[in-house]
């Protein structure tokens, strides 16, 4: 590594104060939101706290696969706009919850991705966006992937150790297989030159 790539610790003092103004921003901007809003990876949760007075029936919820609005009837939304990314609406939901803390209840809306493999900069594309590139995302083990992203998976993982240990890739070890089966149904052919490509 030559000394031009080693950053001075001028400068990395400077890219940390840097980063702590972004994440100090971003963080001021989401607390004038209406709304809390958490993600994960396969979800988007939203919470809009409400006086404790409020009924379902006062409610104004529109979830449809691109859109989202909350809003007490004849008022200004808490939320409202197009989606960033299109939801499950069939796997989505809504409900007004009691809390213990005022004012008393809260709309909580679930919002379940179409894709699970990236994240939301906000929750509808009029909000401030957060730096999506600095999520890290909690552990996830196999089990909670569907079959062929698991198979997927699993098959990288394999042939990332094979890799490591100098052993054939799963692909490599298809083609090896291939050949076998093809030697031991002609053996009358000569495959001391065969190559693997």
């Amino acid at each position: 590594m030559s000394s031009e790539q080693i950053p001075t610790p001028a400068e990395t003092a400077e890219r940390e104060h840097e980063e702590k103004e972004r994440k100090a921003r971003e963080a001021a901007e989401q607390a004038q939101l209406p709304y809390k809003w958490t993600q994960s990876i396969r979800d988007v949760d939203v919470t809009i706290p409400v006086a404790g007075t409020i009924k379902g029936r006062d409610l104004d919820v529109v979830l449809t696969k691109t859109k989202l609005k909350v809003a007490i009837k004849g008022q200004e939304a808490f939320i409202e706009g197009d989606l960033p990314h299109p939801i499950i609406v069939d796997e989505s939901s809504w409900t007004l919850e009691t809390t213990s803390h005022p004012p008393g209840k809260e709309v909580s809306v679930h919002l379940d991705k179409v894709n699970k493999m990236e994240w939301w900069p906000h929750v509808v594309t009029g909000a401030p966006k957060i730096d999506v590139t600095k999520i890290t995302p909690e552990n996830s083990s196999l089990s909670d992937l569907d079959g062929e992203t698991r198979a997927m998976v699993e098959k990288m993982m394999y042939d990332q150790r094979q890799k490591e240990t100098g052993g054939l890739s799963s692909e490599e070890q298809r083609k090896r297989d291939i050949l076998k089966q093809f030697q031991a149904e002609h053996p009358e052919m000569d495959f001391s030159n065969a190559q693997i490509g």
